[in-house]
């Protein structure tokens, strides 16, 4: 591509003009079709796991999603900072901001990977048996996921390039990329747990390989595609580490707290048997490969609120919630009525018996409509990650996780597995409905805020070509 057309993606603020409803369902399609791909590596893997006949080896491939789930929020967390402070530079006009941010949010990702890595790595077994985990069982979830986890670094870096696309626009090659490992994971795991007999291990090889395939091809968009990173140099990785971080830790905290919500119901579930785990982990699969474009609001909306917020159109961003909520509804209950209609044909597809497939029954045809909630809380995040406000995601999603899981399931489990559904299921009505409420309240205090910031001369979260944290248009490349 030559360098002149490269400049004009970089400096194209796509989301500033046209519909908003458009850019919503496209960036939002594209981006669920991704995170598809993403999750559609564990429920392959769970698929042939499945196939092996063991139930133990199921409950196992649980126990670790379980934690892995905890590595994939952070990464998204991540994303989320790298894409908006791009994004925001992008609406800006200022390319060489853009570009500079960009390597320098991918740095920061290489770095926090492998601290997260080296922290998380020595403790897995614990962290298994903290889940309950025993015996057999907590021993091939860890051989499992000490072959899996140490990829995490290619997954945050992989997940950054996905998210410098959609900065820009790309909702295209970005889904490409997190389709690749899709395709990848059909390719490898019958071939390494069937053809070479290496069972577990080969499921657990096959993520790495994935994950190898998700670089690569994130690499192609970003850089030879698009040209969106250059090397920052450390005088810009030092005034840009303050923006990035100012939206990267309360969106990482944010992230991480669905999955440690999860853990919790996972230990609630886990005196119930290795059946009811099974289901569990059936059901764990279910979530985030039938909710994808829920799951993925947070990160492709992102994009849009952002650009617009840069270009200062306010109008534009209070309608791009509304489309967003309208949009969240709507496949949420699509979504609800498939998944009790398909339940019988996914009991047998996954051979769940007994309390498995009770829990996969019960959660088709009541839990799964209370992601009508959780799409409105996602929804609102995404605004407040976005625009300011990070804070207050980290607030409602931990007060989901917390506040809104452990007493319910606590008196759930007082009815079984179904129980602790139940009650996982409930808590998150209270807080989809009051993060929306406080998020359109936020949206009318944001005016004033940006004002506030110009007057300043202060934008942490948008840098331009001289310094990171003056506001202005910088140069083109």
């Amino acid at each position: 591509m030559a360098a002149g057309e490269s400049e004009n993606n970089a400096n194209s603020a796509v989301f500033t003009q046209g519909s908003t409803m458009g850019h919503v369902l496209t960036m939002t399609s594209t981006g669920a079709a991704g995170l598809v791909a993403i999750f559609f590596v564990d429920v392959i893997n769970l698929f042939y796991i499945s196939l092996l006949g063991e139930q133990e080896l199921a409950a196992a491939v649980g126990y670790a999603s379980t934690v892995m789930f905890f590595s994939v929020s952070i990464a998204i967390g991540f994303m989320i900072a790298a894409s908006a402070v791009t994004a925001k530079a992008i609406g800006a006009g200022d390319a060489v901001a853009a570009r500079k941010m960009a390597g320098a949010c991918l740095i920061f990702m290489l770095i926090m990977s492998v601290l997260v890595l080296a922290m998380i790595y020595p403790l897995l077994g614990s962290i298994l048996y903290l889940l309950g985990a025993r015996g057999e069982t907590h021993q091939i979830a860890l051989e499992f996921m000490q072959i899996a986890v140490p990829s995490f670094p290619l997954l945050s870096i992989g997940m950054c390039l996905a998210g410098f696309l959609r900065a820009i626009g790309d909702a295209k090659r970005a889904m490409y990329v997190t389709l690749s490992s899709g395709l990848a994971a059909m390719i490898f795991d019958p071939i390494l747990i069937f053809g070479l007999d290496l069972g577990i291990h080969g499921a657990a090889i096959a993520i790495v390989v994935v994950r190898c395939s998700f670089v690569a091809i994130g690499l192609y968009g970003a850089v030879f595609v698009h040209d969106m990173i250059v090397n920052p140099g450390i005088e810009w990785l030092k005034n840009s580490l303050r923006p990035f971080l100012t939206i990267a830790i309360p969106a990482v905290l944010t992230q991480v707290a669905t999955p440690i919500g999860n853990a919790y119901v996972t230990s609630s579930i886990a005196p119930f048997g290795d059946d009811a785990v099974a289901g569990w982990a059936i059901v764990g699969r279910l979530v985030p490969l039938a909710f994808a474009a829920v799951f993925s609001l947070s990160g492709a909306v992102g994009p849009i609120l952002s650009q617009n917020l840069g270009a200062r159109q306010f109008d534009r961003v209070r309608q791009v919630m509304w489309d967003s909520l309208i949009v969240s509804l709507v496949y949420c209950l699509v979504i609800w009525t498939l998944l009790a209609l398909a339940y019988p044909q996914i009991s047998i597809l996954f051979q769940a018996k007994g309390d498995a497939h009770g829990l996969i029954r019960f959660f088709c045809l009541f839990v799964a409509g209370s992601f009508i909630f959780n799409g409105a809380l996602f929804v609102a995040n995404a605004a407040f990650n976005n625009l300011g406000f990070p804070l207050l995601s980290t607030l409602f999603n931990w007060g989901r996780a917390t506040v809104g899981v452990i007493p319910f399931v606590l008196v759930g489990q007082q009815w079984g597995a179904e129980g602790v559904l139940a009650g996982w299921g409930i808590g998150g009505i209270f807080f989809g409905i009051a993060a929306v409420i406080v998020c359109f309240y936020s949206l009318r205090k944001l005016p004033e805020m940006v004002a506030r910031e110009d007057r300043d001369h202060i934008t942490h979260t948008m840098p331009t070509a001289n310094s990171p944290f003056t506001s202005g248009k910088g140069t083109s490349a």
